[in-house]
């Protein structure tokens, strides 16, 4: 696990990794400056109440609120664009460390639609846990790792297992490997926690993941992927 987590990292910051991070966050910030400069204009069109000095207290109140907003959604953002070629990161992962096996398969375009959309609302569900548990000192860190642990390691156990095996297989054997999953959970909750980092999650769990599912389908007999099931 621990190498699999370093051979992870240790491709992080490559050429290809950084091109898709540097995408994902060029679309977030075009997507946010087209909704920050929106959303002025059409506060500054917009009279709500008779007193200047009120008006612009509430333009000052919801200008706040905004960055608020934004800071918080930076990171789900960038996740639902870098959501769109974690694929492409998972190609590169197998054929920089696994050159010797047959590709896995990329979905359809609309399949990966679904994947960015279905991690960024993963994203979203780890924020807001990480606000709520703030609440709750003494076992919010346990919870924090128990529940995104278990959530993060099925996620992106299934979107790496998806390249090589039906669905139905992927979840067979992510079941049967329950412990070892959850671990790899495990480390990429603590990844999700921390702030400004957490929008390189779904880059450093796809190629993390890759290794695990590699190591547990051939454990399990099965040297991954099987080439009868490509279609």
């Amino acid at each position: 696990m621990f190498t699999a987590m370093l051979k992870a990292f240790g491709q992080l910051f490559s050429a290809g990794f950084q091109w898709v991070l540097l995408k994902s966050i060029g679309l977030t910030l075009a997507l946010f400056a087209g909704l920050w400069f929106g959303l002025k204009t059409l506060a500054e069109s917009v009279s709500l109440f008779p007193w200047p000095w009120l008006e612009t207290a509430v333009q000052i109140v919801a200008a706040l609120g905004l960055i608020a907003g934004l800071v918080f959604l930076i990171g789900p953002v960038t996740a639902l664009f870098a959501g769109l070629f974690l694929d492409r990161i998972a190609e590169q992962v197998e054929q920089r460390h696994y050159p010797d096996d047959p590709p896995g398969r990329d979905p359809p375009i609309t399949g990966s639609m679904l994947t960015a959309l279905k991690f960024t609302a993963v994203i979203i569900l780890v924020n807001l846990l990480v606000i709520l548990l703030t609440l709750l000192p003494g076992i919010n860190i346990l919870v924090f790792l128990a529940g995104n642990g278990y959530l993060l390691g099925r996620e992106f156990f299934e979107l790496v297992g998806a390249r090589f095996l039906p669905r139905g297989e992927v979840k067979a054997l992510r079941e049967a490997n329950a412990g070892k999953v959850f671990v790899a959970g495990i480390f990429i909750a603590f990844f999700a926690a921390i702030p400004f980092v957490n929008f390189l999650v779904p880059l450093f769990a796809t190629a993390f993941m890759v290794h695990v599912y590699k190591g547990i389908s051939r454990r399990a007999g099965e040297r991954a992927p099987r080439v009868s099931l490509r279609t």
